[in-house]
């Protein structure tokens, strides 16, 4: 599956999204669409800001490819940035929530909620009809 990005028609209210596949690239994808849409919709962003908003899309879209969705399956990715914030949605086909694990050693993984936690204003997860979307903002 190739990525496909769709900008709405003007006037709908919908952010850009990203249709991504089940696929170790779709991470580094998700983090430079992120960035260009950022950039484009909310000039003057901070190369911090634009490095944080990189780093959980980066995040998200890599849970999403590993534990919420099987082969075949396309990770959805929507940024919506203004001036005051930016919001990152990735939506898979899994209903599973993601969950905390007790604890990580050095260099290994399960350390994504605890990022969320730290980087972003507010974090959650809402039910899609064919999965689940996880969501995080990111204050300018």
């Amino acid at each position: 599956m190739i990525q496909q990005w769709q900008r709405p028609r003007s006037g709908t209210g919908n952010a850009p999204a990203l249709l991504l596949p089940k696929d170790a690239k779709s991470p580094r994808i998700a983090r430079k669409f992120a960035r260009s849409r950022v950039v484009e919709d909310a000039p003057g962003a901070s190369d911090e800001h634009l490095d944080t908003v990189a780093l959980l899309v980066s995040e998200l879209v890599t849970n999403a490819v590993r534990y919420g969705s099987r082969p075949g399956d396309a990770v959805h990715v929507v940024i919506d940035a203004d001036e005051s914030r930016t919001r990152v949605e990735v939506m898979d086909h899994s209903r599973r929530r993601p969950r905390r694990r007790r604890t990580a050693a050095p260099g290994t993984r399960g350390r994504g909620l605890l990022l969320l936690d730290v980087l972003s204003a507010r974090w959650g997860v809402d039910a899609r009809p064919l999965g689940k979307a996880v969501w995080a903002e990111v204050r300018r």
